[in-house]
């Protein structure tokens, strides 16, 4: 699925829970309590443009981050 390039408007609440610094902060917390390596990872999506995953990411993500 496409986006405009200007991408959606999003409040000042989802846009902090968005951020990289959240999802890196997701990944140190999955890391400490499962064990298990986590990845952030750049999806390209406006609506949510990081997310965390314990497998490598799919075709078209980028891995910004590993928390091992």
């Amino acid at each position: 699925m496409l986006f405009p390039s200007s991408g959606p408007t999003l409040s000042a609440h989802r846009q902090r829970l968005a951020s990289f610094e959240h999802a890196y902060a997701v990944a140190v917390q999955l890391r400490e309590a499962t064990g298990a390596d986590q990845f952030v990872v750049r999806t390209g999506n406006p609506l949510q443009p990081y997310r965390v995953s314990r497998v490598c990411p799919r075709g078209g993500e980028t891995i910004l981050a590993l928390v091992a």
